[in-house]
């Protein structure tokens, strides 16, 4: 396998790439938009697109009793920044100096964390511009309270559902892939190819994996690991449509490349795919593993399964997805 050294030239993305497109990103969302698909209530926006039938259809993906755990460890040690500190744990009782009857002792801890310093969803509130949320709601309904729309409790059912890894990394033959990569459609159709051909299809969560988690346990360097990242351009919002795709999530802290395609512009990839789409993105997922069984088998679908926690107005939350195979 090529050295992630030897494919530096990976993160010299062409400029067409790089220079503004014909379309502005508003222009993009609103071509993409899913508002008013699922009703003008709606709160859930692509999850919507895990029907009954494609869940049943999902859960025969479970053949072999295989479990992969997803999420990365709640620790001090995390990737995290000053921005978003890594989680603190905090012992509240350990047993000790206890006088109960009988001889009973118990334990009890404290964490304290940002709903979204670990592997987590993005709610539908998470990003907006122009002052509307997802489906129009008005993001003044977003107060020190919470989110009074787009919360994440409002996925509380769950999401879960036929899943589908893109190895990116190991179609360009490196540990990881450079900051700054831009991961293309093409990438993601030659990925799909080099996998066998499996399809990426309507109700699916897509799990995009481009090394960066291997990168973090390499190096142990939270500074370069949020300093950029590779992850997915703007011209990968229109495939998720194409395929009716439910939820996006990958191994790096932001899903898109970082920096951005157009200079000045940041998260763009998010407001086109949360705002306008509506669609739940997760982040900081360990693949490692999942992507080393699916390249032994040959076989790139499973069962995925993440439910939220149910935080009443919360705009993100920890989770630990599974894949069962």
């Amino acid at each position: 396998m090529t050295t992630t050294a030897e494919a530096s030239e990976l993160s010299e993305t062409p400029q067409s790439l790089k220079s503004l497109k014909s379309e502005t990103f508003r222009e993009i969302g609103a071509r993409l938009s899913n508002w008013g698909r699922w009703g003008v209530a709606d709160e859930r926006g692509t999850a919507n697109l895990i029907t009954p039938e494609r869940l049943v259809a999902a859960g025969k993906l479970i053949r072999q009793g295989k479990v992969f755990d997803l999420g990365i460890p709640v620790a001090a040690d995390g990737p995290n920044g000053t921005h978003r500190q890594n989680p603190l744990h905090v012992m509240l009782e350990t047993g000790q100096g206890q006088q109960i009857p009988c001889g009973t002792r118990y334990s009890d801890d404290y964490i304290a964390m940002s709903s979204q310093s670990s592997t987590q969803w993005d709610a539908l509130a998470h990003v907006y511009y122009d002052d509307r949320l997802y489906n129009g709601f008005a993001a003044s309904s977003i107060t020190v309270k919470g989110a009074g729309r787009c919360s994440i409790d409002k996925q509380a059912k769950g999401i879960a559902g036929r899943g589908v890894l893109l190895d990116v990394a190991a179609l360009h033959g490196v540990e990881w892939l450079p900051a700054g990569t831009v991961i293309t459609p093409a990438d993601l159709d030659a990925a799909a190819e080099r996998q066998g051909g499996v399809e990426v299809g309507a109700g699916d969560v897509l799990l995009v994996r481009t090394g960066w988690r291997r990168k973090f346990l390499t190096e142990h360097d939270s500074a370069q690991f949020l300093a950029g990242e590779p992850g997915l351009g703007m011209g990968c919002c229109e495939w998720l449509k194409e395929r009716d795709v439910a939820a996006v999530a990958a191994d790096n802290w932001a899903v898109e490349v970082l920096p951005g395609e157009v200079p000045g512009e940041f998260l763009t990839v998010h407001l086109v795919l949360i705002r306008d789409m509506g669609m739940t993105l997760g982040e900081l997922l360990d693949l490692e593993e999942l992507a080393a069984d699916c390249e032994a088998d040959g076989v790139w679908e499973f069962f995925f399964t993440a439910p939220p926690l149910k935080v009443t107005g919360g705009v993100g939350t920890p989770i630990n997805p599974l894949a069962l195979k």
